[in-house]
């Protein structure tokens, strides 16, 4: 039996329908599987980018931390120094009133004198030579010519040995300072320096310990006492 148009027009219709659907379910299934490609691209692309900030803040976190702690090292060194400067120039405060006042010294004959005596004998046992030279200020020639004369026999007593005190008449030490001697052998090869700035300096150096101590306190950081 031939088909009609009709029949084959419905036909055809039927296909069309049908190859629509298919076309139409093709599409559907093409955009869910590009969208679901889409949105796993973009999750990935959003978790680098993520993982690619938060690793630069805390890179940054970290390098900010570090400037923080050189800053800091930086401001406790400056602090430091400073407490350093203020104790030094504390201690050279110090040490500048006692060399005013060491001057106050050669004021008082008598105590003067029993001072010269004491650095006389400390030159000559310090030589332990049968001929010396000493030293002085000019205006303390006639007070160390009476030292000398004092402690020649408390020499000799002591070492059993004469010695041959010389003044010397040419060359004195400087009027500024503040007193005291300087002793030579015969040759004036060795030298025993005795005056009162060079006593000062010695005895500063021995008992700075002492003194760094009564000012500032212990040291907590220092693990030995002398």
């Amino acid at each position: 039996m031939a088909l009609t148009d009709a029949d084959v027009r419905k036909q055809i219709k039927h296909m069309m329908a049908f190859i629509e659907q298919e076309a139409a379910e093709k599409v559907e299934e093409i955009d869910a599987k590009a969208e679901e490609e889409f949105n796993i691209e973009k999750g990935r692309l959003v978790h680098t980018q993520r993982v690619k900030i938060m690793e630069y803040y805390e890179k940054k976190e970290k390098q900010i931390e570090q400037h923080k702690k050189i800053q800091m090292s930086h401001l406790l060194n400056q602090a430091r120094l400073k407490v350093l400067k203020a104790r030094d120039d504390m201690i050279m405060d110090l040490l500048k009133e006692a060399q005013e006042r060491l001057a106050d010294i050669a004021k008082d004959p008598d105590n003067y004198s029993v001072l010269l005596q004491g650095l006389l004998l400390q030159g000559f046992y310090q030589l332990l030579e049968s001929k010396v030279t000493v030293r002085c200020r000019q205006q303390d020639v006639e007070m160390v010519q009476a030292a000398v004369n004092k402690v020649i026999p408390i020499y000799k007593e002591s070492v059993k040995i004469n010695i041959v005190v010389k003044i010397d008449q040419e060359r004195f030490l400087p009027s500024d300072i503040c007193g005291g001697v300087e002793v030579y052998n015969d040759n004036r090869k060795i030298k025993v320096t005795n005056t009162l700035e060079r006593r000062l300096e010695l005895v500063t150096l021995q008992i700075m310990p002492e003194i760094r101590v009564a000012l500032f306190g212990v040291n907590p950081n220092r693990k030995f006492m002398d």
